[in-house]
C-alpha cells in the first residue's frame, strides 16, 4: 500500500493539496485497485455513493447505447426514456410526490430545491415568503445558497461573506441530547426548537425547513428520536411553511429502504436525492415535490424561473433509469436492510473500546463516535487529529472508510463512517469489522 501519485506533479486542483493520491484504475464490488496493483476495501462508497458497487459489468453495454443520441436541451425536447424514468420513480418516493426535476448533484438538488420553495410562495400570492430555515448540524451542500442552510462551521468561515443570512436551530441528537434525555425518555421535544425560531424571525416570511430525516456527514449517522417529524410536520402546517426532506446521502436505499423517510412516517413537500440514484456512474440528482406546488407554478407564472444546462439530461437520466432497474433486478433494497443489521450487530461489540462512545445508523449508513471520556462523552481536541489517524491507519491496511468533525461545538467532535456497497457480503463485513477494530486499538494505544 506505498504507491502514491505526486501531486506536486499533477495539473489537476485537486481537493487536498498536501496529500498524495494513489491512482485508482478499476474496481469490483467493494473493491478498489491501484496502478501497482494494490487492492483497497471501500467500506464507504467512496462518498456514499457506489450503492451497486464498483465495475458492474453488466450495466456497461446498455450505459453504452445511450451516447448514440448526443445532446438533447431539456427547454427544447424530452425524451422516453426520461418520461418513463420519472413516472418509475414516482411511484417508489413517498405519497404524494409525484414531480420530479433532474440535475446534476447533490448541491444543485438543494440550490434547485430553495428557489423552488421561494417560487411556490411567490407564484402563491405570498411574496414575502423567502427565508429557509435549516439545523445544526447539517450538511447540503458547497454552492452559496447550499451552504446558507448548512449548519457545519469548517465549510461556512470562509465563505461566510457571501452566505445568506438564515435562522436556524439545533438539530436532534439522541446520543448529546440537549435535553438530557435518553432514548427511553425521549418525547422529541427538541423539534419544538423549530417553532422558537419560527417565532423569532417572523413566520410570514419563512418559506420553508430543510433537514436530513438522518444526519449524514456532518455528524455521522444520527437517527431522529421517535415522533420528531410528525411535530416538526405540525409546525410546518401550522405555519404555512414547506418541509424540504434532503434525502441527498440517504436516498435510493441506503438506509434498507427506497427513502429514510419511509422509517420515520415523513410526508415531505420537496425531497432531494443524489449520490445513490445513479451509483455513483454519473453525476445525477434529482427534486421531487407534490403536484400542490407544480400546480401552483404552473398556473402563476408557468415559468420555474431556474436552471442548469445539464438539468432533465437525456444521458445521466438514461444511466439512472439502467441503475434502478439494475437495483429492483438484484432487490438491493432488501439486501442493503439485511446486511446492514448485521453491519450494525459487529459494531456494536466496538464499545469495549475505551474511546468508542457510541455506535449508530441505519441500514448500511453506521457510525462510530469517538469520545476522550465515556461518562462524559468528552470529545478529543481538534488538535489531536485522532480519526484522521484511525482513518490514516485503515488505509494503510487497505480499508477506505470517512470521517466526520466538528459536530459537538463546531470545532471538536471524532466520528467514522461505514457505508460499503449493498450487496457487501457477511465475509467481507467481517474483514472490515477486523481492520478498523485493528486500527482503533493502534491509535487508542497511541493516546494512553
Amino acid at each position: 500500500m506505498n504507491h502514491k501519485f505526486n501531486i506536486s506533479k499533477s495539473n489537476v486542483f485537486h481537493r487536498r493539496l498536501n496529500y498524495d493520491y494513489p491512482a485508482i484504475v478499476r474496481g469490483k464490488g467493494i473493491y478498489l485497485y491501484d496502478d501497482k496493483g494494490n487492492k483497497y476495501i471501500d467500506a464507504v462508497g467512496g462518498a456514499i455513493v457506489a450503492n451497486i458497487g464498483h465495475g458492474v459489468k453488466e450495466l456497461s453495454k446498455k450505459i453504452g447505447e445511450l451516447s448514440e443520441t448526443g445532446f438533447i436541451h431539456a427547454s427544447q425536447f424530452t425524451t422516453r426514456r426520461m418520461e418513463e424514468y420519472a413516472k418509475n420513480l414516482c411511484k417508489i418516493t413517498p405519497k404524494g410526490i409525484s414531480r420530479v426535476y433532474f440535475v446534476s448533484g447533490g448541491s444543485e438538488a438543494v440550490e434547485t430545491a430553495i428557489k423552488l420553495a421561494r417560487q411556490y410562495h411567490y407564484d402563491a400570492g405570498d411574496k414575502k415568503r423567502y427565508k429557509i430555515v435549516y439545523t445544526w448540524p447539517s450538511y447540503h451542500g458547497s454552492t452559496v445558497g447550499a451552504l446558507s442552510v448548512t449548519g457545519k462551521e469548517a465549510f461556512r468561515k470562509i465563505a461566510e461573506p457571501y452566505l445568506l443570512k438564515f435562522p436556524s436551530f439545533l438539530g436532534y441528537s439522541s446520543y448529546r441530547c440537549p435535553h438530557k434525555k435518553t432514548n427511553w425518555g425521549c418525547d422529541a421535544n427538541c423539534a419544538y426548537e423549530f417553532e422558537k425560531t419560527i417565532k423569532k424571525n417572523n413566520p410570514d416570511t419563512i418559506a420553508a425547513l430543510i433537514i436530513e430525516p438522518i444526519v449524514g456527514a456532518s455528524a455521522g449517522a444520527v437517527v431522529p428520536p421517535k415522533g420528531y417529524f410528525q411535530i416538526i410536520r405540525k409546525i410546518c402546517d401550522k405555519y404555512g411553511i414547506l418541509l424540504i426532506i434532503d434525502e441527498v446521502m440517504t436516498g435510493f436505499g441506503r438506509t434498507g429502504k427506497w427513502f429514510a423517510c419511509e422509517h420515520f412516517n415523513i410526508k415531505p413537500d420537496v425531497l432531494t436525492a443524489a449520490k445513490g440514484i445513479s451509483g455513483g456512474i454519473v453525476p445525477l440528482a434529482a427534486v421531487f415535490c407534490n403536484d400542490k406546488i407544480y400546480k401552483t407554478i404552473k398556473n402563476g407564472s408557468g415559468n420555474f424561473s431556474h436552471g442548469f444546462t445539464y438539468a432533465n439530461n437525456s444521458f445521466t437520466t438514461g444511466v439512472g433509469s439502467i441503475v434502478l432497474e439494475y437495483i429492483k433486478k438484484y432487490n438491493l433494497i432488501n439486501e442493503c436492510a439485511k446486511n446492514g443489521e448485521y453491519l450494525l450487530s459487529k459494531l456494536k461489540p466496538l464499545l469495549k473500546f475505551d474511546i468508542v462512545g457510541d455506535v449508530r445508523g441505519k441500514g448500511l449508513m453506521m457510525a462510530v463516535e469517538f469520545v476522550k471520556d465515556k461518562k462524559t462523552k468528552k470529545p478529543f481536541p481538534r488538535n489531536a487529529h485522532l480519526v484522521e489517524k484511525i482513518l490514516q491507519a485503515a488505509q494503510r491496511r487497505g480499508l477506505i472508510l470517512y470521517f466526520c468533525i466538528g459536530f459537538v461545538d463546531g470545532v471538536n467532535g471524532d466520528a467514522v463512517m461505514i457505508a460499503p456497497p449493498f450487496n457487501v457480503t457477511k465475509k467481507e463485513i467481517d474483514e472490515i469489522i477486523k481492520i478498523f477494530s485493528e486500527s482503533i486499538l493502534e491509535v487508542q494505544e497511541s493516546f494512553l
